[in-house]
């Protein structure tokens, strides 16, 4: 087993990573808003850009820390790893994590703002309160649990880049919500009034349904791969050289991105 990576070098990668995810978002929708006037066009442009930068970010960022880049994530793999029994995400880990990702969406948000001249805080007016997106963020988050510890448990984590990422993209278009699907991403934001913004006041449902959609993730990996043997070992979100969650499957290899 590989020497972990230091844990500020891993805790900077998170942040770092989902700083430069919310500014893929939030930049791109600035842009999208300024070249075209067609909403469907902008969704398309901002759908594209966050699915090209974060496939980059999980492979260039993955062998640091595993490029959870998501609070959802993080929690998931060090519940995971408790219940299996073997070498979790340790909580110390998930308690550096989180911070970590939400300050790094914030400051994401507000590079994008700044590179474009906006205001760097303005707290988004986009309202999205409806029981319909709530239910959006649930599929959304559900899908990418269910894929990021499914290729984990399948032994497929090192294809996370593309495949993780093709589901995002994918998800803005099929679910109500625009598939913000992480909890950090979504308070980073909050704190941008463009395009790609969430009012203040929208965004505890959307957490709450995300976090929802994380424990119906875990149950899809636990009725589609079974229960795992803890006595083997995969990697969430992608192959890393820091700490290694266990979620080993049901026989050698059988069959989460992060």
């Amino acid at each position: 087993m590989s020497v972990p990576a230091p844990l500020v070098r891993r805790v900077a990668a998170e942040a770092l990573g989902t700083a430069a995810l919310v500014a893929v978002v939030v930049g791109s929708g600035i842009q999208a808003t300024a070249l075209t006037q067609d909403i469907g066009v902008r969704l398309l442009a901002n759908s594209l850009a966050t699915v090209f930068g974060l496939g980059v970010l999980i492979a260039l960022l993955g062998p640091v820390s595993g490029a959870h880049f998501n609070p959802v994530v993080s929690l998931a793999a060090w519940f995971t790893g408790r219940r299996t029994g073997g070498e979790a995400t340790p909580l110390r880990d998930v308690i550096a994590y989180v911070p970590a990702q939400i300050a790094g969406a914030v400051a994401g948000a507000m590079l994008a703002d700044a590179m474009f001249a906006e205001p760097l805080v303005r707290f988004s007016t986009h309202d999205r309160s409806a029981g319909h997106l709530w239910l959006g963020e649930v599929v959304a988050t559900a899908g990418l649990v269910w894929l990021v510890f499914g290729l984990a448990r399948a032994g497929r984590a090192h294809q996370a880049p593309l495949l993780v990422a093709s589901y995002i993209g994918a998800a803005y278009w099929f679910t109500s919500s625009t598939s913000f699907a992480n909890p950090a991403v979504t308070v980073g934001r909050a704190f941008t009034d463009t395009f790609a913004g969430i009012a203040p006041a929208s965004v505890l449902p959307f957490l709450a349904a995300q976090l929802v959609g994380a424990a119906v993730g875990l149950g899809l990996v636990a009725l589609c791969f079974g229960r795992p043997a803890p006595a083997s070992e995969d990697e969430v979100v992608v192959p890393h050289d820091g700490r290694r969650i266990s979620i080993p499957t049901p026989s050698a290899e059988e069959s989460a991105l992060t």
